[in-house]
């Protein structure tokens, strides 16, 4: 998580903070400017011109990435373009990180042996989301495990075939749909950090297999998109490409385990704003990560309008230390990691030993795509995230609230049937409280 580029609110040149910090914030040199349907070639050509800009790179409608050429910074070029003709936004190419939050003590030792439910705690009903209850259920009704559904994770990719030096998760033995990798501009979306591996093992891990863990939405159809590169960061151009990608190809659920910084506003992103507006339209239900700043208020894009927003709790039901929260939070799911500091609270007991455990699953150990386990050290409203993303999946393979329920009416579901925790009712640090997939498909 360090690195991270803080940038005030965008209304003059100087709106954007210098990019201080090599390799995060935003891509240098570059621009995303979107132009009013008015606006032909003669006057893009002319805002080029005016701004010293070129090599224009068409990505969504009437946008376009374009390069600075004649050397002033990217905050002077925004403006610059603002205020051209034809222009109905101009903003730097942010980058995301993942939300994954990776201490620098070895944390709680985990172990492969012993049953997943000693090592799931995320899954019990005790301290996480029902599952064996929610897998019961869909089986009576002969839709296992969210079975047809399918559920795009826009991540560092997937470890979802054998090819040359990559190798398939032995645990992610399901159908896949075929996905696509815009860092690297293929149609070969692997996974070079383990990171999104992790997160699509959560939602779709094979289960009763006699292998390695459970995934809880195990019969869905995972699409693995590529949006972020082998260190976990991603630029608004490839992330709003893939949003777009998923719900182009038919994706029902979105699930976005990443997030910008907690300072990043509206007007810096609306290529971002655009590309989930367009994936509400086409009926898909976008889940994205709270962030993991300690922040009181919700990260982008799960600050975004239509985008349901995912906090973390611990294995002790407390507010994890590191998840933001604030007025945009909807849920929260198992992120595992240290309780926060939070007065009044019976569930919280931070600095008490032993302290909560981390979420597992199969995917990279020390980051070789060769080699697979169960890995220490993940932690993060990332974690969370997936938890939702299943339990979604299965709201829509049970047709709980009908045969094509809308992203809306899955959000209702979600929040109506989660467990509640903290204050009564929503609160700013548990939104509506705890995921809970058996309570949202049982009628």
């Amino acid at each position: 998580m360090a690195g991270l580029l803080i940038l005030a609110p965008a209304a003059s040149a100087d709106a954007l903070a210098p990019n201080v910090h090599s390799g995060s914030g935003y891509v240098p040199g570059e621009v995303i400017v979107r132009y009013a349907p008015s606006a032909g070639r003669a006057v893009r050509a002319a805002a080029q011109r005016a701004t010293g800009t070129g090599r224009p790179r068409a990505f969504a409608p009437r946008t376009r990435v374009l390069q600075i050429r004649d050397g002033e910074s990217v905050g002077a070029t925004v403006a610059e373009l603002r205020r051209r003709p034809g222009v109905v936004s101009a903003a730097p190419n942010m980058l995301a990180h993942a939300s994954d939050f990776i201490p620098n003590d070895p944390g709680q030792p985990g172990s492969a042996f012993g049953g997943w439910q000693r090592l799931q705690w995320n899954f019990s009903a005790e301290s996480g989301v029902n599952a064996p209850a929610a897998w019961g259920r869909m089986n009576a009704i002969g839709r296992p495990g969210g079975s047809g559904v399918k559920v795009a994770v826009l991540d560092t990719g997937v470890a979802y075939a054998t090819h040359g030096r990559f190798r398939r998760s032995p645990d992610l033995r399901n159908r896949f749909v075929r996905g696509y990798d815009f860092v690297d501009r293929d149609r070969y979306p692997d996974d070079l950090n383990g990171h999104g591996t992790h997160v699509a093992s959560t939602i779709a891990e094979t289960t009763g297999n006699g292998f390695g863990l459970t995934g809880l939405a195990y019969g869905a159809r995972l699409m693995p998109v590529r949006v972020l590169d082998r260190s976990g960061t991603g630029d608004s151009v490839t992330i709003s490409a893939g949003i777009r990608y998923a719900a182009r190809h038919g994706a029902k659920v979105i699930n976005l385990s990443f997030e910008f910084d907690a300072s990043v506003t509206r007007g810096q992103i609306p290529d971002i704003l655009d590309a989930l507006h367009y994936a509400r339209r086409k009926g898909a239900l976008v889940v994205a990560a709270s962030g993991n700043f300690s922040a009181h208020t919700v990260a982008y894009p799960a600050r975004a309008t239509n985008v349901l927003s995912v906090g973390a709790t611990t294995e002790h039901l407390c507010q994890a230390d590191y998840s933001n929260s604030g007025s945009n939070l909807d849920i929260v799911g198992p992120g595992g990691g240290l309780d926060a500091d939070l007065p009044g609270d019976p569930n919280c007991h931070p600095g008490a030993e032993p302290a909560g455990r981390d979420v597992y699953q199969m995917t990279y150990t020390h980051r070789s795509v060769r080699s697979f386990g169960l890995p220490s050290g993940y932690v993060g409203t990332s974690m969370a995230t997936p938890h939702v993303s299943a339990t979604a999946a299965l709201i829509i393979a049970s047709r709980v609230i009908g045969a094509h329920p809308t992203p809306g009416q899955i959000t209702s579901r979600l929040r109506r049937t989660a467990r509640d925790l903290g204050a009564p009712g929503w609160d700013a640090r548990y939104g509506y409280g705890l995921v809970d997939a058996a309570r949202a498909v049982t009628p």
